[in-house]
């Protein structure tokens, strides 16, 4: 196995069950303490967060039994910056109120579509064997 591959598993494991922790604490208990609205935005960062790290699941998938182009591996970086970005963005303006975050989520949101194309076109690209 690729350093990479296993460096995608790790991190869509930890990711993925940091996403689950997240989604249990904004259930548990932010309910009483933010707005319904405030609670929307961080389910939603929740939400992308568990979708991403199952997606470097994919981009480790992909890695292995498809093609470990320098595409794919471009494509994982970018579903982790998506993280970073999208979901602690939203994480942070939920809870803090803080504005400016809200600039970096569609930075995030461009790095999540991006991975996914990325991906979509390193699979395109390979040669039939």
């Amino acid at each position: 196995m690729q350093k990479e591959t296993k460096i995608f598993i790790i991190l869509g494991g930890i990711n993925a069950a940091l996403a689950v922790i997240l989604g249990a604490v904004a259930a548990h208990s932010l309910k009483a303490a933010l707005t319904a609205k405030l609670l929307a935005t961080f389910k939603t960062g929740t939400l992308y967060h568990l979708f991403h790290s199952i997606g470097l699941f994919a981009v480790a998938f992909v890695s292995t039994l498809v093609t470990s182009s320098r595409l794919v591996k471009l494509s994982g970086w970018l579903m982790v910056t998506g993280i970073v970005l999208f979901s602690l963005s939203l994480y942070v303006f939920a809870l803090s109120g803080v504005h400016w975050f809200g600039v970096l989520t569609p930075i995030g949101g461009l790095s999540f579509i991006t991975s996914w194309l990325l991906l979509a076109v390193a699979v395109l690209k390979k040669k039939p064997s």
